[in-house]
């Protein structure tokens, strides 16, 4: 992150998707966001019971913490993780303990790599990749999910429980806006049905698979290493303790 002068503290953020994915008139286009440095408002966010409970508080301290000019819906998941790590490092440094197993593991934040675009699978300038399933052999393309499209997804999933509380499709539904076509097919209706009556599973999760290998992101693994050697990866956990442990949930 580079240092910038201007009326409050405020640094650049590299995105992990570099900005190729977004539109040519978006200013994420240029691959970087300005971030402010946290401020007692903020703090004020991160305790709002409200946003709490209702699970937008991590997305409204963000929203706070964006200087550059943008719509928030439109910023790819990957890019958001960046801009997640950068305001903790931002707000209460770079240094951040969990607890695995009854100890206490200690990171720097700093060491986060990011998961970089693979530029030569771009086509055309957009956010949309092609996979051939390798059971089925149909060709599907299918796009990398925005802040926007994740709120679709959990109204979809709310609704679906209202009907029925025993619904249990994260999966498919999440898969249904995930992908774009199927064989050039680009109608929403034939990639629903495809996806609730004829998607293999063994086909479904190759592309999972392929989605977490090219998706630009950050890298928030850890290699855990126990008191016999073993070493097991795990998910560095997010959430509103990651920015401040005394906050409450």
């Amino acid at each position: 992150m580079e240092k910038k002068q201007n009326q409050f503290p405020a640094e650049e953020v590299t995105l992990p998707s570099k900005g190729l994915l977004y539109p040519k008139d978006s200013p994420l286009r240029k691959g970087i966001i300005e971030m402010k440095y946290m401020t007692a408002r903020e703090e004020d966010i991160l305790t709002n019971p409200n946003l709490i409970e209702n699970g937008t508080v991590i997305d409204k301290l963000l929203e706070s913490l964006i200087v550059t000019p943008i719509d928030y819906n439109t910023l790819l998941t990957g890019d958001k993780d960046a801009v997640l790590i950068a305001a903790r490092v931002l707000g209460y440094g770079n240094e951040y303990s969990f607890t695995y197993r009854g100890e206490e593991i200690t990171i720097d934040l700093n060491d986060i790599k990011d998961k970089p675009l693979d530029e030569s699978l771009i086509v055309d300038g957009k956010n949309e990749f092609s996979f051939t399933l390798p059971t089925s052999k149909k060709n599907i393309t299918f796009k990398f999910l925005t802040h926007g499209d994740e709120q679709a997804i959990d109204r979809e999933l709310k609704g679906a429980k209202k009907i029925n509380k025993n619904a249990s499709n994260d999966l498919t539904t999440r898969l249904k806006h995930i992908i774009t076509s199927i064989d050039g097919d680009y109608e929403k209706k034939t990639i629903r049905e495809y996806v609730d009556s004829e998607f293999l599973a063994r086909d479904a999760r190759e592309l999972r698979k392929y989605i977490k290998k090219i998706q630009p992101s950050v890298d928030l693994s850890y290699d855990y290493e126990d008191q016999r050697g073993n070493i097991t990866t795990i998910d560095i956990p997010v959430g509103i303790n990651f920015f401040w442990p005394d906050a409450t949930v």
